[in-house]
């Protein structure tokens, strides 16, 4: 059988897979901020060629740099492309080191292109292998042959188009692979900027040369030519159309060193590409490996089943466990308990531990116990135990994650591995994965799971608490992560009413506007289509309607948002569109998502994710109350069906005001950032004013200022003049400029951007106003992009980390002073910096009082903290 060889255009495809998913750009980050869309869509790709091809051997070759022979040749070449987006370039070593744990091989070759590298491996292999080339880019289809074909991505991450010689035939009106140079030649390249022949586009250079078969042909009869534009044309860029064909010619004698046997596909690198995995929080891949680990041999440990319970089994310093198989632990049945020193071990399967009067009373009034997640193990035995968890000294889980971010983990064996403690297996070990999770069979492997978790406990939390007090965090841990992890556990014990009557109206209110939309867009279309189907959509736009075409795809026109977006005032058609589109989602994901949460209490109780963030931020998830939509009426309208609990109750909410930009102007000691703050100016319309030079706040346009907080929260977050010029819909020229300008008018923030750039340079991380460690591997990489990646995080961790430990502080100074005056009132959500309450309308006032003093006073900045409070019959009202 003969070998297969498949050569991937690394950069080419790459860059297709970023803008594949590019409206999908801020939904696909990991924890650490990285975009990740482009690293997804690439790895799709690669998964669809290799099961459309099955290749025996495969490489994938990049550009190695701008300079090559062709420049030299032209130096224009490639020139006039749009600088490379920083999001996309922060991904290309990400894609490199997905491709190694691929078991896949990559080159590069100084002076030349990935084409130049495909083109000469692929004439070297032809002979004894079937060859194939995945590109985005039809420069390669000159290479196609009997022996060679070309995949070209054209659609999304999931089509391919195969070219064979007969294709090109097909999709250049007859011409055979080898004039795709002459093609070039004539009509040029603007994608490379090659120039062709002046007025010769791809029609009048096909018809040329299925005359004269070549551009030497058709310059060889030039003279024989009529009188025309076209002939003067031709005479006068002669030199231009050879060095056009030259520019677009793959070298196909580059002098690679990789040999043909060295790229023998060897498969996936599993030990390399989990951890890859989880780090870019592919869970998707993850699920389709469905990889079970093998179990290591494990020390004999000591422990004692019981089920019978005395006094003396329950007393202080002690570890204590509680095993659930499921990450919900709402609804999760807790399958056994264990409990003990690191000497004496007690393991139970049995449930009427939690109505024994020696462990109920142990678990409310027993001290200095040692954890793994707090708030999970407190939630948990909230459901089994009339009594409250109390007395908790430690939590390992919460310890692990201050101490590094970069490398927290949700199972106990991860933790200890992290430390090289060996002797606890991980729970998909002793439990399996997904839908074959469950109990083992023989009862002895999971008591000693459990026993061995409170042995590692115990040898975690002195470690831990060590390596705490070293980095100077222990008043971070104990002061307020610790205790914040109970006040968000009866939090989601409390839950937040949900009216089902109000959704199910909404349900029936939105299916009646998008009828009442799609009709309209019918009428306005002049017939009924498929309002979901982009190609049938593109149809009615662009051909039947006459509007502009932004972009086009492979198979048709683009009917994405932004393009959209930019047809908005052209047609109203386009404003229905949108409108369809921005309800139907509401619709499903959130009126039908809540319908399918609401617990039998009548509540939704999210989890808050304690652990996840590199800044400190919560997480909400089953259901994310945190992302409810709020531009969109609709959206808003959701927050309707959050009521409190009884009739004569409110809804209470307040939130800082730009406390982010607050921290910044503390943090940099901006003067002009910190006197319109102090003077209670619109900092916007500040903003606005020094930016494009207005006199008056009065003279500042609405959209000046909307252009101005973009500005403004996008130094905060280091965006990228790509980024910005998305946001605002303009140029990216314009868009350095206004980040170039902002500097120059707050120079207190560039210092303090260039001075905690070198702190993480010297440091290796960077901390919050209250040590809130991250860490920055990457701040002194050779690599450009891993390098200016760390640098944009090492600007926005302290800005928004400190921002979050405010917003906890003033959480627990609340949940304190709360207690204290006896008050009725609840806390129901933290949703970024906005805390939601529920209040009998009695004590309205003093809750108001209450929140406003703490939450303003929760510490103690160079610039004012301001609170915006609330309150309605629901949420809806409320805000």
């Amino acid at each position: 059988m003969k070998k297969k060889l498949l050569l991937i255009d690394g950069n080419s495809v790459a860059f297709r897979a970023f803008f594949a998913l590019h409206n999908s750009l801020e939904r696909f980050k990991n924890a650490n901020g990285l975009h990740t869309n482009a690293i997804y869509a690439f790895h799709n790709m690669f998964d669809n060629v290799m099961k459309l091809e099955e290749p025996t051997h495969v490489l994938v070759a990049f550009d190695a740099g701008k300079t090559t022979f062709r420049t030299e040749l032209y130096e224009e070449y490639k020139g006039g492309r749009a600088k490379t987006p920083s999001e996309f370039r922060e991904q290309l070593p990400f894609i490199r080191e997905l491709i190694h744990n691929l078991g896949v091989k990559t080159y590069e070759l100084p002076n030349y292109e990935a084409d130049d590298i495909i083109g000469t491996l692929a004439t070297e292999a032809k002979d004894q292998y079937e060859v194939v080339i995945l590109s985005g880019d039809r420069d390669l289809l000159q290479l196609v042959s009997d022996d060679v074909t070309v995949d070209i991505t054209v659609k999304g991450v999931s089509e391919i188009e195969v070219y064979t010689p007969e294709k090109v035939a097909e999709r250049y009106d007859g011409l055979t692979p080898a004039q795709v140079v002459d093609l070039k030649g004539l009509a040029g390249d603007t994608s490379d900027n090659i120039p062709g022949v002046t007025k010769v586009g791809e029609k009048t250079a096909i018809k040329l040369l299925k005359e004269y078969d070549t551009v030497e042909g058709v310059y060889e009869h030039v003279d024989e030519m009529k009188k025309s534009k076209l002939k003067e044309n031709l005479q006068n860029d002669r030199d231009i159309a050879f060095l056009s064909k030259e520019l677009a010619t793959i070298n196909r004698k580059a002098p690679v060193t990789i040999k043909l046997e060295d790229l023998a596909y060897q498969g996936k690198d599993l030990e390399r590409l989990i951890p890859f995995y989880q780090e870019m929080n592919f869970k998707s891949f993850l699920d389709k490996l469905n990889v079970t680990e093998e179990v290591p041999e494990m020390e004999d440990i000591l422990f004692e089943v019981v089920r019978e319970f005395t006094p003396e089994m329950f007393t202080d310093d002690m570890a204590l466990y509680v095993e659930m198989l499921g990450e919900n632990y709402h609804t999760e049945a807790i399958q056994g308990v264990a409990w003990g020193t690191s000497e004496k071990i007690y393991v139970t399967d049995e449930l009427a531990l939690f109505e024994n009067e020696h462990f109920v009373n142990w678990l409310a009034q027993g001290k200095n116990k040692k954890v793994f997640d707090a708030k999970r193990t407190y939630v948990a035995l909230n459901r089994y135990c009339e009594k409250k968890l109390a007395g908790v000294h430690f939590d390992v889980l919460l310890a692990a994650y201050l101490l590094d971010t970069n490398d927290n983990s949700n199972d106990i064996a991860g933790v200890a591995r992290q430390y090289d403690y060996q002797e606890i297996q991980s729970d998909e070990a002793i439990y399996g994965k997904g839908a074959k999770k469950g109990l083992p069979e023989d009862e002895e492997t999971f008591f000693a799971h459990l026993a061995r978790k409170i042995k590692g406990i115990h040898w975690l939390s002195q470690r831990l608490d060590e390596d705490l007090a070293a980095k100077d965090q222990s008043k971070l841990f104990y002061d307020m992560e610790l205790p914040l992890s109970f006040i968000l556990g009866d939090m989601e014990i409390a839950g937040i009413t949900v009216d089902p009557t109000r959704l199910h109206q909404m349900k029936g209110d939105f299916s009646k506007r998008l009828q009442e939309i799609e009709k309209k867009i019918y009428a306005e279309a002049g017939e009924e289509f498929n309002i979901n189907s982009p190609k049938q959509l593109g149809v009615i736009l662009f051909e039947k309607m006459g509007l502009p075409v932004i972009k086009k795809t492979k198979t048709g026109y683009s009917t994405a948002v932004d393009v959209l977006e930019q047809l908005r005032e052209q047609a109203p058609i386009v404003d229905d569109i949108l409108n369809y589109r921005q309800i139907a989602k509401i619709q499903s994901t959130y009126v039908e998502g809540l319908l399918r949460v609401i617990a039998n209490d009548g509540k939704v109780h999210t989890r808050y994710v304690q652990t996840l963030t590199q800044t400190g931020r919560l997480s909400s998830v089953d259901p994310n109350l945190q992302n409810i939509p709020i531009r969109l009426e609709e959206g808003r309208q959701i927050r309707a069906a959050f009521v409190p609990r009884h009739k004569d109750w409110l809804i209470y909410s307040s939130d800082y005001s730009q406390i982010e930009l607050r921290v910044l102007a503390h943090i940099s000691q901006d003067e002009h950032l910190r006197a319109a703050f102090i003077e209670g100016q619109d900092i916007h319309a500040s903003t606005a004013m020094r930016v494009f030079g207005i006199e008056k706040a009065e003279d500042v346009t609405p959209n000046m200022r909307r252009q101005a907080k973009a500005v403004n929260f996008g130094i905060v977050y280091g965006i990228s003049d790509y980024g910005l010029s998305q946001n605002l819909g303009i140029t990216r020229k314009a868009a350095q400029q206004y980040i170039d300008t902002y500097f120059e008018k707050y120079p207190g923030v560039k210092n303090y951007m260039e001075e905690i750039v070198r702190e993480a340079k010297e440091q290796g991380f960077v901390e919050t106003l209250y040590h809130r460690r991250r860490y920055l591997p990457e701040i002194n990489s050779r690599n450009f992009n891993l390098r200016s990646f760390a640098e944009r995080t090492a600007i926005n961790t302290p800005i928004q980390g400190s921002a979050a430990d405010i917003l906890k502080i003033a959480m627990i100074e609340l949940n304190q002073r709360m207690k204290e005056e006896g008050l009725e009132a609840v806390m129901l959500l933290q949703v970024h910096d906005e805390l939601v309450f529920e209040v009998p309308e009695s004590e309205l006032e003093t809750l108001d009082k209450l929140v406003k003093e703490v939450m303003e006073h929760a510490v103690s900045l160079e610039v004012p903290l301001i609170t915006d409070s609330s309150w309605g019959a629901t949420w809806y009202e409320a805000k």
